[in-house]
């Protein structure tokens, strides 16, 4: 996929849900992943020329495992022309280690954004862009239905009260299929995931139950994501989907 592509579709989402506003500054979560470095690219490609003007910080997280090392994040970030921080933290040790956790993944995403939403406020900036595209909509959805027996996902952009920092998820309409062409396309090296639990927790089963599906239904992830959007799930209705359903 060209960057153009990618900037069709992050253009539509921060339009559709008004993501950006004059002066903001805006931090983009990187992981290290796809999705947060093509976020970033693609982040920087739209303040180009976007009306709205912002400012941009790139944050990582570092959770202490060995081995990950986030050079390769930071140099991308310094041809971008992004300013790029990492916070090192020790959440693998103490989630492993220390508490030995049989369910991990909950506790260390609560403590990981704890960490970036410190480092965004000392940073200055108002709102946290995060990487997350359409199958994690999609695979979110499910995941609330399967384990918790309700009808949710996360909204495309979110208040944190506390903190008083917006969340905008400007990759929402990307297909993940459509982030790993771009990826390969421009030959960006990601960092891979030391995590201990990666490949095999309820979103890989879940991801996997969808995979599923797709094969047995036409257009199956479009009919969901196309639910999700004209749901009543909150955030999730546009401006322009309001004003229709108040006509009808």
């Amino acid at each position: 996929m060209k960057i153009q592509r990618l900037l069709s579709y992050v253009r539509r989402a921060v339009d559709d849900y008004d993501m950006i506003d004059d002066g903001d500054r805006i931090a983009v979560g990187i992981s290290g992943g796809k999705d947060s470095v093509a976020l970033v690219i693609a982040l920087k490609a739209l303040q180009r020329f976007y009306p709205k003007k912002f400012e941009l910080e790139a944050i990582t997280v570092s959770l202490g495992y060995e081995g990950m090392d986030f050079s390769n994040i930071r140099k991308i970030c310094d041809d971008i022309g992004v300013n790029y921080t990492v916070v090192q933290t020790d959440i693998g040790e103490i989630i492993f280690d220390a508490r030995k956790e049989s369910n991990p993944c909950s506790l260390c995403a609560k403590m990981r954004k704890g960490a970036l939403n410190d480092k965004v406020e000392e940073l200055g900036c108002n709102k946290i862009a995060l990487g997350h595209n359409r199958d994690d909509v999609i695979e979110t959805f499910f995941m609330s239905l399967f384990y918790e027996g309700r009808i949710n996902t996360f909204s495309p952009v979110t208040y944190l009260d506390r903190k008083k920092i917006y969340s905008i998820r400007p990759l929402m309409y990307v297909p993940e299929r459509d982030v790993q062409g771009f990826i390969n396309r421009e030959g960006i090296k990601i960092v891979k995931n030391k995590c201990p639990v990666d490949g095999h927790t309820k979103r890989e089963e879940t991801k996997n139950f969808i995979k599923e599906q797709i094969k047995k239904y036409d257009s199956f992830e479009e009919k969901v994501f196309g639910a999700i959007k004209r749901s009543d799930i909150k955030g999730w209705k546009t401006e322009n989907q309001e004003r229709i359903r108040k006509k009808n």
